[in-house]
């Protein structure tokens, strides 16, 4: 039986936007992220506190964060790598601080080493004092195994290397894992697989996934997720961010079609489709660009014709 009700994290102010070549207002993040609270998302990716000579587009971290409306019932995540990006995020009054704070890890010892320069231990080491410190500010720890499909440099990822990180992760006190497919490869039954070794070291109510589209397998992705019981993803609206492996692919899954395929299963997801459609109508003309997500474009098509 599939799950009646599923939990969306929008990635989009964060993943999505992050490797957008130029800068994005913060008031135009800022609004992005009310639209989506507005929409009924009640979990959402907003920034990264990173150095901003590695991702420029989120130097203006403090002030997405300080500009935001909060709402009841609604998490706000923030990309801390390391104690320095956890520390600059708990910098202003507790108010402004994030709910959650995410950390990454690879399921690729190739990829770890060429993208960070340390192998896959030593990069959960690193991440081990931010967990402990962010866990006694009170603050959430959720870590994303990153390649747990495949990798760019030693092709399809062994399910027991998934595991190994999920393990790792779970020793040094993150309290949710995500399962990203980075590359959009990833087929069901070799998600199931993935997905199978991270639910024997976390709850069900702690595993998320999170899928690429590259190869238009998303939404079936997640379906043999649901098969598993599994009720958690993240996606991004207008489907923003690319794949950065392969040039001119889509990348994260669009927030509008999941919950457009969701409401064709009847499971619930607390999200307004027409006003997430209109989100990311907003950010796409922000960003002069067609959103990537099918249903979006359907949705105002349709508006479109019938205003004719």
């Amino acid at each position: 039986m599939l799950p009646s009700r599923v939990t969306l994290l929008d990635v989009g102010p964060r993943d999505g936007l992050q490797n957008e070549p130029a800068p994005v207002p913060a008031a135009d993040k800022i609004e992005l992220v009310h639209r989506l609270q507005a929409a009924g998302l009640r979990e959402i990716e907003v920034t990264s506190f990173v150095s901003p000579k590695w991702v420029p587009q989120m130097a203006d971290n403090a002030q997405v964060m300080a500009g935001i409306a909060r709402r009841p019932g609604v998490r706000y995540s923030v990309l801390t790598p390391n104690l320095k990006g956890l520390e600059a995020a708990m910098t202003p009054a507790r108010e402004r601080w994030p709910d959650e704070v995410v950390v990454f890890g690879a399921a690729s010892e190739a990829f770890s080493q060429r993208n960070i320069n340390c192998g896959i231990a030593e990069s959960i080491e690193r991440f081990a004092p931010v967990a402990e410190a962010a866990r006694a500010a009170g603050i959430k720890v959720r870590g994303a195994v990153s390649c747990a499909l495949a990798c760019p440099y030693e092709g399809e990822t062994d399910p027991d290397r998934v595991e190994f990180v999920v393990r790792l992760m779970r020793e040094i006190g993150v309290q949710h894992v995500g399962v990203a497919d980075t590359l959009g490869t990833g087929t069901p039954r070799r998600v199931q697989a993935a997905m199978e070794r991270a639910l024997k070291h976390y709850p069900i109510d702690e595993v998320s996934g999170h899928f690429h589209d590259t190869y238009g397998q998303a939404l079936a992705n997640i379906y043999a997720c649901l098969e598993l019981g599994i009720h958690r993803f993240d996606a991004s609206v207008a489907g923003l961010g690319g794949c950065p492996y392969a040039k001119g692919a889509t990348g994260n899954v669009a927030t509008e079609d999941v919950v457009f395929m969701l409401q064709g299963l009847n499971i619930e997801t607390g999200v307004e489709l027409d006003a997430l459609v209109d989100a990311a109508a907003f950010i796409s003309g922000k960003l002069s660009i067609k959103p990537v997500s099918r249903v979006a474009n359907a949705v105002l098509a349709r508006r479109a014709a019938a205003a004719t």
